[in-house]
């Protein structure tokens, strides 16, 4: 079934249905800090692609060099999230959420497209097995089973910054490097700050 997709705009992002999480009346505070983030990452070419309505079907990817991820890589497009759930599946929408992604890629003249997976699938990362049927492979990993899908174009692969392969920081508390990409993280966030202060645990939330 051929879809009818919507890419959030400057214009359009007031309006429009932020995926995944669907609140139709009361504002969800995740929903809204993703929303002023996407304001600044709109004009770094950063792209969220949904179905039309309020149904849960997307796609967001962005330049790698301007993704908000520990992966580096020279122009390549990387894949925050492709997700389908609820009413929308079995419909063939993340065939063609991706089949636009990777055109979009070969339009700009991207030298490929990556995303984040796992030795084992995680149940908050997009599907890799499914990203696997159009060419991703595996290009790098993690000590701790984390790998770094890419489709390349040219041959040329994109590879975890130092500092995620390394798994260290130079602070001793515990320390959180987070965004606002995610609607859920602004709740893990609040619990996080809520349950050290009470415990008196000395954290960091950058």
């Amino acid at each position: 079934m051929e879809g009818e997709f919507v890419n959030l705009t400057p214009e359009n992002l007031a309006t429009e249905q932020l995926c995944c999480i669907v609140r139709l009346k009361k504002a969800h505070p995740g929903v809204e800090a993703k929303r002023a983030w996407l304001a600044e990452r709109l004009r770094e070419g950063h792209v969220f692609r949904k179905l039309a309505g309020n149904e849960c079907a997307f796609i967001e990817y962005a330049p790698v060099e301007t993704a908000w991820v520990p992966v580096e890589g020279d122009n390549f497009l990387y894949i925050y999230c492709l997700w389908v759930q609820g009413a929308p599946k079995g419909h063939g929408y993340g065939r063609q959420l991706m089949e636009y992604c990777l055109a979009d890629a070969r339009v700009q003249g991207k030298s490929g497209v990556c995303m984040l997976g796992a030795e084992r699938q995680k149940n908050w990362l997009s599907n890799q097995r499914f990203a696997e049927k159009f060419g991703f492979v595996p290009v790098d990993e993690t000590a701790d089973g984390y790998r770094l899908l890419a489709l390349s174009f040219d041959g040329s692969k994109p590879r975890f910054a130092s500092q995620a392969k390394a798994q260290r920081i130079a602070q001793q508390e515990p320390t959180v490097y987070y965004d606002d990409q995610c609607p859920f993280i602004y709740q893990r966030i609040e619990k996080m700050r809520d349950y050290c202060a009470q415990a008196g645990i000395p954290v960091q939330l950058v």
